[in-house]
């Protein structure tokens, strides 16, 4: 459509302004960091001041960057921008030289700052390329002050940043999705097991004034009025359909996933404004803030826009030639490896039904989510709209 190419053409503008700047700064880097040069290269010498947001005086300066690595990543595998290919590696390779004189206990003392999903888009970076080298970068920006306690089943998260946390755990659980190891795939499980089961109140989202309270005492879920935040609940969803895919039978995955998709995300950017909710406050009778253009551009604006294009993500997935159905969600899926097409119908959450229409003549096996909502023996299907006399049961 006249439309969708105007997207693509402002995309691809955008790409290559970017790479007028990269290729002016001429090292490979590319970003927004004030002071940036004398910043980056105290940090190549080994000379670290850090807290919890900055390094030598700049706020969270990985954080940042990473929204770089991430979009040029998705320009390329979303948009297919060759540029942005080149320009991520580019990058890739500037973050390698910077930090390759760094000591393990220097790396590690850095990341105690808020940096991000560094390990996770490095990690992408490694399989994008074949190059090894990227992942073992993506090891360097694993925490370990994080992932041990976690890997071992320990909850020590009272008092954190919750939305530092959580983009470290994907990445722990991507580093495992690539090699295989269990430590990083136990601890983002534990993660989420904990969050999810414990930290987490009905709609899905956690945390108060952006830190993890004691979980036993959810008082100040009531009193304060900076609730949930919206990025946990973003990076929590990518985190689930993460795991999903390790586990493709655990339908709690799912569940929370739902869960939250409509009850915190779909319910962050207001109706008609379009402005985003940074926190949804369950404090009764309070109310919410959303973002104004040129008031209000904070973290939960950026990822709620991703959030809002993310809607058919996590709906259909498929292992080999078993598509499984995760949620109720009106949509079309052209699966073409299989030549066939899936319509589903419904007006869900309004109406606890679905109606899955299947064109073509593709041979496959079908699964269809069991709801956590929904009581044992009390799911009904019909196929062809005759009542199908199996059994179902939850996975």
């Amino acid at each position: 459509t006249a439309q969708s190419g105007e997207g693509v053409q402002q995309h691809d503008h955008v790409v290559a302004e970017l790479r007028r700047c990269q290729d002016a700064i001429g090292t490979g880097y590319l970003g927004g960091i004030p002071g940036g040069a004398k910043a980056w290269a105290e940090v190549a010498a080994g000379d670290l001041k850090v807290d919890s947001f900055s390094v030598n005086g700049r706020w969270v300066p990985w954080y940042n960057l990473h929204k770089v690595f991430a979009g040029l990543r998705d320009a390329w595998l979303h948009a297919g921008n060759a540029d942005a290919r080149d320009m991520l590696v580019r990058l890739s390779d500037w973050a390698l030289r910077l930090t390759t004189p760094l000591t393990d206990a220097q790396m590690q003392d850095m990341l105690r700052a808020e940096h991000g999903g560094m390990a996770e888009v490095l990690a992408d970076v490694s399989q994008m390329t074949g190059d090894l080298r990227y992942l073992a970068l993506a090891r360097r920006f694993t925490h370990q002050a994080l992932l041990q306690p976690l890997a071992a089943g320990q909850d020590r998260l009272d008092g954190l940043h919750a939305n530092t946390q959580i983009p470290k755990v994907i990445g722990f659980a991507r580093i495992a999705q690539l090699t295989g190891e269990d430590e990083g795939q136990r601890a983002a499980e534990f993660f989420w097991r904990t969050v999810v089961g414990q930290r987490s109140v009905a709609l899905g989202g956690n945390s108060v004034k952006e830190h993890f309270h004691p979980a036993g005492d959810f008082r100040p879920m009531l009193n304060e009025v900076e609730g949930p935040e919206t990025c946990n609940s973003y990076n929590m969803l990518k985190l689930t359909a993460l795991l999903a895919q390790a586990q493709p039978g655990l339908g709690a995955y799912a569940d929370y996933y739902e869960r939250t998709l409509y009850n915190h995300i779909l319910a962050s950017q207001h109706p008609r404004d379009g402005g985003f909710v940074y926190f949804t406050p369950l404090r009764p009778q309070h109310y919410r803030v959303y973002s104004q253009v040129h008031e209000g551009m904070w973290c939960c604006v950026g990822s709620g826009l991703e959030s809002h294009a993310r809607h058919g993500e996590f709906i259909y997935t498929h292992r080999g030639d078993t598509l499984q159905v995760h949620l109720f969600i009106a949509s079309t899926l052209d699966w073409r490896e299989q030549g066939v097409r899936i319509i589903q119908r419904t007006r869900f959450p309004d109406e606890a039904r679905t109606q899955l229409t299947v064109d073509g003549s593709g041979r496959f096996a079908l699964r269809i989510r069991y709801p956590g909502w929904v009581a044992p023996g009390a799911l009904t299907v019909q196929i062809n709209l005759v009542s199908a006399a199996e059994t179902y049961t939850t996975l």
